[in-house]
């Protein structure tokens, strides 16, 4: 990422209306999970399919946990990122809060997998969504629920002062409270169709 000012400006291009099928902008160059200048991220190449995204991946030596499997990390990352695209049909830059997952069965490297992840509710800013990593056989190999927080862009300006280049010159900023949205039940979430 050549700066905090480039993303920002990047933001209105990436939270436009994506047509169905259309490939999704990465977050940013030196993004671990999708940025195409990252030498040990995954490169994602995510789509939107209807109201979630989708994405083909194979896992390589890289990514390697036990030998020949990919590593339990790995694949977290990658279901990280792939929700972070669905911040792109919401309309607005949202952030991690809770990610869980089940690994089913031994992700394989060289072995091309599906991912997809949905929006499954929201309140507020509060986005409950979810995911799946399948095999070309169509077995899942990996569950996946979490939350995510919409944020306003001011949020990466707050936390721009922890990153390499301005860390000698800012001092850390202290994260928001929390809102009753970001702890609310997840009972409480509608569902229904993204907008």
């Amino acid at each position: 990422m050549s700066s905090l000012n480039d993303l920002m400006a990047s933001f209105a291009d990436k939270f436009r209306p994506h047509e169905d099928g259309s490939r999704l902008p990465s977050h940013h160059a030196n993004c671990l999970g999708c940025g195409e200048d990252n030498p040990h991220g995954h490169r994602l190449e995510v789509r939107r399919a209807g109201d979630g995204v989708v994405a083909e991946h194979t896992f390589d030596l890289r990514h390697e946990g036990a030998p020949g499997i990919a590593h339990g990390g790995a694949l977290a990352t990658v279901i990280d990122d792939l929700y972070g695209f669905l911040q792109y049909l919401v309309g607005g830059p949202a952030v991690t809060r809770r990610l869980e997952i089940e690994y089913l069965r031994p992700v394989l490297l060289h072995t091309p997998y599906r991912l997809e992840a949905h929006l499954a509710g929201r309140t507020e800013r509060r986005l409950e969504v979810e995911a799946t990593i399948t095999d070309t056989d169509e077995r899942t190999v990996l569950t996946s629920t979490a939350v995510f927080v919409l944020v306003d862009v001011s949020h990466f300006a707050a936390a721009h002062p922890l990153t390499k280049e301005n860390a000698s010159t800012s001092a850390i900023t202290e994260p928001a409270a929390e809102t009753p949205v970001e702890t609310g039940d997840p009972a409480r979430v509608p569902r229904g169709p993204l907008p």
